[in-house]
Formats: C-alpha cells, structure tokens, sequence
C-alpha cells in the first residue's frame, strides 16, 4: 500500500460527486507535469489525502488502478478537461473536522522530501495535482486527523462505555485510519528490518569507524532517508551503511558524511580537538562498494550540514580518489 496527498481546491466537490482522481495528459502549455503523471502509479487500495484550501478535507481509497478516459462532463468543465486524461476510481471518506496543515506543521516538516514535496515550509501547497505521500508522513497525517475526528465520550456507567465501543467497531473511518496505520507502520519495520539484515555482511558486522561490533549497538544507516527514497531503495543495502548507535546519529543528521569513494567528511560545527572523543579521524577513508556512490553523493549534497567545499572542489576530490 502507498499513499498519496491530491491537491485538489476547486475541483474536489465535483471529483468528490464523481468518486475519482481526474488529470489530463497535458496542461495548458502542452507540457507533461509529473503529478499528473503519478496518477499512473496508483493502485487498488492505495490511501489518498485531499487537500483542499489548506486542510486535509477527506481521506479515499482507489477502488482500481487508472485507466485513460476523458473527464466525466460536468457544469463549468475548463476547456482542456475534455481532454484524454488519466481517471482513478476512489472512495471517498469526508472529514467532519478537516486538518489544517499549518496547525501541524512543526510535525510534517521533518517529515516533506527533498523533491516532490506536496507542501512549502509555509505550509502551502505546493502546483501540482498528485504528490507522494511517504508511510511516515501519512502516519502524522493520520494522527493529527484521529484526534479532531475520532470521539471517545466520557462514560460514568459500564453500559455506556460499552456503547461506545460499538459504535466505534462500526465507525468506517475509524477502521480506516486503524487499518491504515497498522500497514503503513509494519511496512516501515519490515522495510527497515530487511534493510539492516541485509548490511550485515556488507560490513562485516562492525562499524567501519570505530570496530563496533556489538549486535545490539548497531545500526542501519541511511544515505537517501526513508522519506526521500523509493520503495526500492528503501531496502537497497547500497543505500546507506552499518554504523555503532553514535555514528549512525551523526551520519543520520549530517553532522559526517562520506564521499562516493569513502573518504569521512566531518562537518565543521564538531570541534577538531574531540574527534578522538567521538571516535572520528580526520580524513579516515573506509572500504566502500562502487554502488553506494550515488547514495554517498546524495547524502553529501542534501543531508551533510557543512557546505563549506563547493561542487567543483568535491569533483577534484572524487576524480582524485577514483584514480
């Protein structure tokens, strides 16, 4: 199951009259946006999020993957709308309480990845139709919904609070956001489970840094975060590398990196004189696989919190150790 955060404004009544995800092949400029596109990767059962003037005003699940079809007619259709476009079948569940983004928006930015986020540090969305919506981020969406709509009257008497228990087993959005966050939450351990198991050998069962190799004390780390990753990457053992519990938080939050040919880089907010202290040497250069250097390259660019050298400096280096 993936998810999906549509943005829909002033076509969500008649999508939602209508029980489907609508975009054309095409905008006005004849372009192929890719969150049009990304309609094409919906399957049946996928979990959608309708953000509509700065609230998530209902949740839906796809019915079926999308077919090429032209936009059911309706009153007032734009003029590019009876264009072939692409059409998912969804069921609609309308929020009584919508979330407004920017009233959790401490919790989802952590969360937005680095491309194709469905919203700006503003809390605004983003142009575009349809975004990903990595397990992590429809998690908090799904908690920050369960708590303006899920109720759970106080009940002085046992006969009462079995009521409402009943009530709640029938509630057909409370099982849909219980089901859906159970599935998105195992995917995330299975992910991640099979991620670690599968850098253990990689590494040798120890951190290339300080020789850690207690079972207990060590950890995957990611390259390319869970939220910026595809489903496949997510459980690439190039993606990332095996680290002690110290390592993987600093490697985790930028504070080192690593070139493509495996040469440490210690971001500059860590003072030279503890390095011993954190286990870190300057200039260490690890054993790494030709396929973590994309990943590597990722992480230096996006996730390494010192940008001191600029992009040509760090070819040279590359060119350099390649050599």
């Amino acid at each position: 199951m993936n998810a999906y955060i549509v943005m829909q404004g002033e076509t969500y009544q008649e999508e939602k009259n209508a029980g489907l995800l609508w975009a054309p092949e095409t905008d006005k400029a004849g372009m192929v946006p890719h969150s049009y596109q990304r309609l094409m990767e919906v399957k049946k059962g996928d979990r959608i999020f309708h953000y509509v003037k700065g609230a998530i005003a209902a949740i839906s699940v796809a019915k079926d993957t999308f077919k090429k079809e032209r936009k059911p007619y309706e009153e007032g259709m734009l003029e590019n709308e009876s264009a072939a476009g692409y059409l998912v079948p969804v069921e609609y569940r309308e929020l009584e309480n919508p979330l407004l983004v920017k009233d959790c928006l401490v919790d989802i930015l952590p969360l937005l990845p680095v491309k194709y986020a469905a919203f700006k540090e503003d809390g605004t969305g983003n142009p575009g139709y349809l975004f990903p919506c990595n397990e992590e981020l429809a998690i908090e969406l799904l908690e920050g919904i369960s708590r303006l709509n899920v109720y759970v009257p106080e009940a002085e008497q046992l006969e009462l609070a079995m009521e409402v228990v009943r009530m709640t087993e029938h509630n057909p959005l409370i099982t849909l956001i219980a089901e859906t966050i159970m599935e998105m939450k195992t995917k995330i351990q299975r992910g991640q489970l099979q991620f670690r198991k599968s850098l253990l050998p990689l590494w040798h069962k120890e951190c290339p840094l300080c020789g850690m190799d207690i079972d207990a004390a060590l950890k995957a780390g990611y390259a390319k975060p869970w939220k910026d990753s595809t489903d496949a990457e997510k459980i690439n053992p190039f993606n990332g590398l095996l680290l002690c519990s110290n390592h993987e938080a600093m490697f985790t939050a930028g504070f080192i990196s690593f070139t493509a040919g495996g040469t440490l880089h210690i971001a500059q907010q860590i003072p030279e004189e503890r390095y011993a202290e954190y286990g870190l040497k300057k200039g260490k250069k690890i054993s790494v696989y030709p396929e973590n250097g994309e990943f590597f390259r990722w992480h230096k660019r996006k996730i390494f919190i010192d940008k001191r050298k600029s992009a040509n400096a760090e070819a040279v280096e590359e060119t350099r150790e390649g050599e």
